[in-house]
């Protein structure tokens, strides 16, 4: 080859590797499925919501930087306790931006009690009996704080031993707050390989118990020193490091609909948080039942979407819509939910509301009956309620890409209309009727 040729051959490489941007990050779905509407895979929102406006625009800032905070809550049920959908999303974030991975945000160890499951990201054992209370007990026995459940010990010393095992972060925990209340005084420690820690920092008030170690951990045990007649009531830890960066917390509760989430104390955990975005998955318990009201539906959303911004006016909202499901009507047989299009419209009036954005998972994942075609291809569960752990995964690479699209524009510009699909009216001129 001569070097005229050799030359031209390298150009053309050369710009067919410039002009290739399909590269997808690790951990991202490679797999393309037909009955999944990839085009609409975008959040739809106000392009003048300052909220949004504000919390792109400091997402942009921590990303490129490295400097700063940014605090994401994501709340549901099922589909967030089992971990696999939320903690894609955490990990699509951290691999992206390396240089801005914050700390490991809220946990709750729901294995110390027994038939809870934990998300596999971490690993929970506790030998002794716990009390266990979830907000969806109709009068739960102990109080309840943001992660809607809690795990009492009771009579007697209790060890609750907590291991990461997801190496593909490193979140270098430093510093542990222990939520909970004791109303004998008891108060926890942290065992760190052999070596016990009491709170560098208790504050009473708002029930959190602030343990400061000097090197990073990735496990640790959690002592309840309780004696006869004592009891401590562990409500919540929550993981930080020295390092600024994102923060992804995941919160969820089997079965917890949107009124379960507004028996329990929010604002002291809030404070803590300090969430400057919300990601709502709550909605598909609400709208399981034929008699599903989407008045109180809409106006027990806006309720908890009042108690997180008298923490912070300005945290931004993404309402992710409940996915396509069926019910049970006997042995092996199932019917379509027909709610779901019902929900999926208040997603949009209460995006109209607070000026967030919907992320429309009803529409992506193929609309009415779609579940059918997820369980087919591997992605469903058979009660076509839940997902695989492939579905989950799929569900967090496509939240994550929609975010992180609107995330590459310099300037929010209105890409997708507060409307949806198949109508060409705003979301105001557009709705059932019994959306108040």
């Amino acid at each position: 080859m001569n070097n005229n040729k050799l030359i031209a051959t390298l150009l053309l490489v050369a710009a067919t590797l410039g002009g290739c941007h399909c590269q997808q990050p690790a951990g991202a779905e490679t797999k393309v499925y037909p009955f999944i509407r990839y085009d609409n895979n975008v959040l739809h929102y106000d392009s003048t919501s300052p909220s949004l406006q504000r919390c792109f625009a400091k997402m942009r800032r921590v990303a490129s930087t490295g400097r700063g905070t940014v605090n994401i809550v994501h709340i549901g049920g099922s589909h967030v306790q089992a971990g696999v959908f939320p903690n894609q999303v955490r990990v699509r974030i951290m691999q992206q931006w390396p240089e801005a991975v914050g700390g490991r945000g809220m946990i709750f160890p729901y294995s110390a009690a027994a038939k809870c499951n934990n998300p596999d990201d971490y690993k929970v054992h506790c030998k002794e009996k716990v009390v266990l209370t979830r907000n969806v007990y109709k009068a739960p026995e102990y109080p309840l704080g943001l992660c809607g459940i809690s795990v009492t010990a009771k009579d007697t010393p209790t060890r609750i031993q907590m291991l990461l095992t997801d190496k593909s972060v490193d979140y270098g925990v430093q510093h542990i707050v222990v939520l909970g209340f004791s109303p004998q005084g008891v108060v926890p420690r942290v065992d760190v390989a052999g070596h016990e820690h009491s709170p560098s920092y208790v504050d009473s008030t708002t029930h959190r118990y602030v343990f400061n170690l000097l090197h990073p951990v990735d496990s640790f045990d959690l002592l309840f020193p309780c004696c006869e007649g004592q009891t401590f009531t562990l409500t919540g830890v929550c993981l930080g490091n020295r390092r600024p960066g994102f923060s992804y917390h995941s919160i969820g509760v089997n079965g917890a609909a949107v009124p379960d989430y507004l028996k329990c104390r929010l604002t002291d955990d809030l404070r803590l948080l300090r969430p400057d975005l919300v990601i709502f998955g709550i909605g598909i318990n609400d709208a399981h039942e034929k008699n599903f009201d989407t008045v109180a539906f809409k106006n027990n959303y806006l309720a908890l979407c009042d108690s997180i911004r008298r923490v912070n006016p300005n945290c931004a909202f993404i309402f992710v819509t409940n996915n396509d499901s069926y019910r049970k009507t006997g042995r092996r047989r199932y019917a379509v939910n027909t709610n779901g299009p019902l929900a999926r419209d208040v997603f949009y009036r209460l995006a109209e509301l607070t000026g967030g954005a919907v992320w429309d998972q009803f529409d992506i994942m193929g609309g009415l009956k779609s579940m059918e075609k997820w369980q087919k291809a591997g992605l469903a569960q058979a009660d076509k309620v839940h997902f695989t752990r492939a579905g989950y995964r799929l569900m967090g690479n496509l939240l994550f890409d929609a975010i992180y699209n609107e995330l590459q524009k310099k300037d929010i510009i209105p890409p997708t209309p507060l409307k949806r699909r198949g109508s060409n009216k705003n979301i105001q001129n557009n709705r059932t009727p019994d959306i108040k």
